[in-house]
């Protein structure tokens, strides 16, 4: 059975891929948010020519088509495309086989437990924990993630006193019992980030993520190296290469892959099995509710090596607008601090129809 015709559904932070055979059979998938529109445009332009009419049972191949023709851009943008391709055909073959997906790559279905995760940083630590604690009193949650220093910040941190104070201000506001991570966004050097990770694990902080700039994996190692809490990284990573050597040298404790940034289900999981062969756990990125966060929870009930918790994103529409009304019902519902993956063959997911109405539209398909 060949793909017949690719459409997007556009907006400028998502891009929603239907993909159809040439019996009608349907599937669903997402480009990776964040300038969607472009990664729409070189959709339709790299991807869809060399896909359409090709039989679509082989995920890796047919992706790793993609890859080969279009060798000289070997970039985030390609894969970030290829993940629309790649999760709409687990969807269809999903809906085919009537299975959601994670029992397609042995999983379970089941419920999932969460970590909050903040994305703000331009919040006070007190505003942060009451928050926190809201949530753990009303959902269950009982791990949250929050930010320090400055996005990429060269050292600097959001305000002068901002990582000290939320960091001492969170242990002393949470129940004991609560899970705290942190997220440095690739903002310190080295020599800061072991000292703020001396800060951290005064303050039972057990994650510590993105210490250093991502692409100085150097720099990270020596972080690894000097600390007693768990270094993490990886979210921003899509070569394969760059993975097996991030493991092969232990740059961090806890891997974090992005199932949309990498190019979709397939090529995840194939890092998932790097680093279960080092030894490692995976707790991959998912830092918005989009379907990247659908994909994460199907992934992680059905790898060996999966982290305890899914990172989900506690913003709402002041944060996160574009991510309202994506889905009918609620996907993302928490019961006792889980998500659950339901039986529903495919993602499980429907798609807003009046999110689609109102998109940009377009279509590849067979003349």
């Amino acid at each position: 059975m060949k793909i017949k015709k690719l459409e997007t559904f556009t907006k400028p932070y998502v891009s929603f891929l239907k993909t159809t055979l040439e019996d009608g059979s349907q599937g669903f998938g997402q480009m990776s948010t964040y300038h969607a529109d472009i990664t729409a445009q070189i959709f339709h332009k790299q991807v869809a020519p060399w896909v359409l009419d090709k039989s679509w049972e082989d995920f890796n191949d047919i992706e790793n088509l993609v890859l080969e023709k279009e060798h000289k851009f070997p970039g985030s943008y390609l894969l970030r495309a290829i993940a629309g391709l790649d999760t709409s055909l687990w969807d269809l073959k999903g809906k085919l086989e009537n299975k959601p997906i994670t029992e397609l790559i042995g999983g379970n279905i089941g419920s999932l437990k969460v970590y909050g995760s903040s994305m703000k940083r331009d919040i006070s630590a007190m505003d942060e924990a009451d928050r926190f604690k809201k949530l753990f009193q009303e959902k269950g949650i009982n791990a949250f993630k929050f930010r320090i220093g400055a996005e990429c910040g060269r050292g600097l941190d959001e305000w002068e006193g901002r990582t000290e104070d939320i960091v001492k201000t969170i242990n002393k506001s949470l129940d004991s019992s609560v899970k705290k991570l942190v997220d440095a966004n690739s903002c310190y050097s080295s020599s800061q980030a072991i000292e703020i990770g001396k800060l951290l694990e005064d303050n039972n902080v057990t994650h510590f993520e993105e210490p250093c700039p991502y692409w100085e994996p150097e720099q990270t190692k020596e972080v690894t190296d000097s600390l007693t809490i768990d270094v993490t990284g990886g979210e921003q990573d899509c070569d394969i290469r760059i993975w097996k050597d991030m493991v092969e040298r232990k740059i961090v404790n806890i891997y974090q892959p992005d199932v949309m940034y990498l190019g979709g289900l397939t090529r995840t999981l194939q890092v998932a099995k790097i680093i279960e062969e080092g030894g490692y756990v995976c707790t991959p990125h998912a830092a918005n509710l989009s379907l990247v966060t659908i994909c994460t929870m199907h992934l992680l009930k059905a790898i060996p090596n999966a982290g305890p918790y899914l990172e989900l994103s506690i913003e709402g529409e002041d944060y996160y607008p574009w991510q309202q009304d994506l889905f009918l019902d609620n996907p993302f519902k928490i019961e006792n601090g889980c998500v659950t993956v339901t039986d529903k063959p495919g993602w499980g997911i429907d798609i807003n129809p009046e999110w689609l109405n109102n998109s940009d539209y377009q279509v590849s398909d067979i003349n």
